[in-house]
């Protein structure tokens, strides 16, 4: 019986075989079921997300058609007037270094003319306290020959040579 029992092999496998593709084709279609009824749902959602995010975009896409040449407006206009702020602080920029430089100059020849009348008013300050000084002292050294000349007639006898003026008063003013 070699024979038979080949053959019942076979019909065991060609069972187990239907079996096996029935199970597959069982799964398949529960496969199909599920995937149809996702998309469905799928669709439904995909369509309320239509509904409601479309006049969004659309609304945003009209918000942005007549917004947008006002922003290119308002970006011309900063990017004019930053052009127009550099140009004004370079011309400011110039204007306080040229002041600067005339005050600087100013104040040298305020500081020379004032050098120069300080000068002025300290050498004619020594001619004056020499113009005063010298006739103070020959009329004190007039006044000290009087005296002595009136001691030595009063009392015979001479006065001891006293100096009058230190060498250190010669500059000074009486």
């Amino acid at each position: 019986m070699p024979n038979g029992n080949f053959e019942t092999l076979l019909l065991v496998f060609v069972a187990v075989t239907a079996a096996a593709v029935l199970l597959q084709a069982v799964i398949l279609l529960a496969l199909f079921l599920t995937l149809r009824k996702t998309s469905i749902a799928l669709n439904s959602q995909m369509e309320e997300l239509r509904t409601t995010v479309l006049p969004v975009v659309t609304e945003g896409k009209e918000l942005l058609s007549r917004i947008g040449p006002k922003i290119d407006s308002i970006v011309a206009d900063v990017a004019k007037l930053t052009g127009d702020m550099r140009a004004q602080s370079a011309d400011l920029q110039l204007s306080a270094t040229e002041i600067l430089e005339r005050v600087r100059r100013q104040t040298s020849r305020v500081d020379a003319m004032l050098s120069s009348a300080l000068d002025t008013v300290d050498r004619a300050g020594g001619l004056v306290s020499e113009a005063v000084n010298a006739p103070l002292r020959q009329v004190s050294a007039i006044a000290a020959a009087l005296k002595a000349g009136l001691a030595a007639l009063r009392g015979g006898s001479r006065p001891e040579p006293r100096q009058l003026h230190s060498p250190s008063d010669k500059d000074m003013f009486v």
